[in-house]
């Protein structure tokens, strides 16, 4: 089943689908990602980032969880001659995400200090 798209004219960039003509309209916003093998210590930390950014007053989006990433490793148990004796293991990383909304520089210098538990990868954008 095909979709007509709508004509694009080259003269008008404002016809382009997805662009934006008022600079005001983008509002800056910082992007937490956090990635952890344990569930609990994960939603332990997106707390502490929630209870950090209800201190400074500054609106968040958030958390999202987003799929859980099963990493699966098959192995023998024996090395020579039982082949279809094997184990399986596997990995599982959560991952959360949370946006905060207009930050200033009090909320990024505190989720720089931001003490975390290891095991939790945390990566911030802006």
């Amino acid at each position: 089943m095909a979709v007509a798209k709508k004509p694009v004219s080259k003269k008008n960039p404002a016809d382009a689908v997805g662009t934006k003509t008022d600079e005001s309209l983008v509002m800056p916003k910082l992007r937490i990602k956090l990635k952890a093998y344990d569930h609990k210590i994960i939603d332990n930390s997106v707390r502490q980032i929630i209870d950090i950014a209800n201190r400074h007053g500054v609106q968040i989006v958030g958390p999202v969880p987003l799929p859980t990433e099963i990493l699966k490793y098959t192995v023998n148990r024996s090395t020579f001659v039982h082949k279809n004796a094997r184990e399986q293991f596997e990995m599982r990383v959560h991952k959360r995400i949370i946006d905060v909304i207009s930050p200033n520089e009090e909320i990024i210098e505190a989720l720089r200090d931001l003490n975390l538990p290891s095991g939790v990868d945390i990566s911030i954008k802006l």
